[in-house]
């Protein structure tokens, strides 16, 4: 089947990190980006242009820049604090990207990035900075693994995709209740 990038985390950083699909099912993990037709499907549905850019040496940053965000955030997700060797190596992450920054004199003064390696690098850092973690959540599916910013007004968003996760959790639950299924 042909990969279609699902962008439903709500930021850069969040859908990056979502393109690891069933990351908490051992059996059926797939890395979407693995391979140079999936990378180019992601940069091509985030909109960003890897022109003149080595794909492997891209993929390599892009991996280390995913999981990375992913070994902080899926701790804040759950209401528990990250390690402190994670939060070490997310700030090597966030230096690289100012380091390897221009900073532009507008108003406000902003840092761009002018390889997608450095934008994502900037983008996982932003996110740290500007967004709020409290509304930071991890997909109710058990084997998903997908976070997102729950934006919705009362905070209840529970599935990375309503269409997708929510509907196999929905069928589960009639099926159980009208099969005599243990839950």
């Amino acid at each position: 089947m042909d990969y279609r990038p699902e962008l439903v985390g709500g930021h850069l950083a969040l859908d990056l990190v979502n393109t690891v699909a069933w990351r908490l099912d051992d059996r059926r993990r797939i890395d979407r980006i693995a391979d140079p037709v999936g990378l180019r499907r992601w940069l091509t549905a985030t909109g960003l242009d890897p022109a003149g850019e080595d794909p492997g040496e891209l993929r390599r940053t892009l991996v280390r820049c995913r999981e990375t965000a992913y070994a902080v955030l899926r701790p804040l997700a759950a209401g528990d604090e990250p390690r402190a060797a994670d939060l070490a190596v997310l700030r090597e992450v966030a230096e690289d990207a100012v380091r390897n920054a221009t900073l532009v004199s507008a108003r406000p003064l902003t840092w761009r990035a002018g390889t997608v390696a450095g934008q994502v690098r900037l983008a996982v850092w932003r996110f740290f900075e500007d967004e709020d973690l409290h509304r930071l959540r991890q997909c109710a599916d058990n084997d998903c693994g997908w976070l997102f910013l729950d934006r919705s007004k009362n905070g209840s968003r529970r599935w990375c995709s309503s269409a997708d996760c929510g509907n196999r959790a929905r069928a589960r639950r009639h099926y159980q209740r009208h099969s005599g299924a243990p839950a």
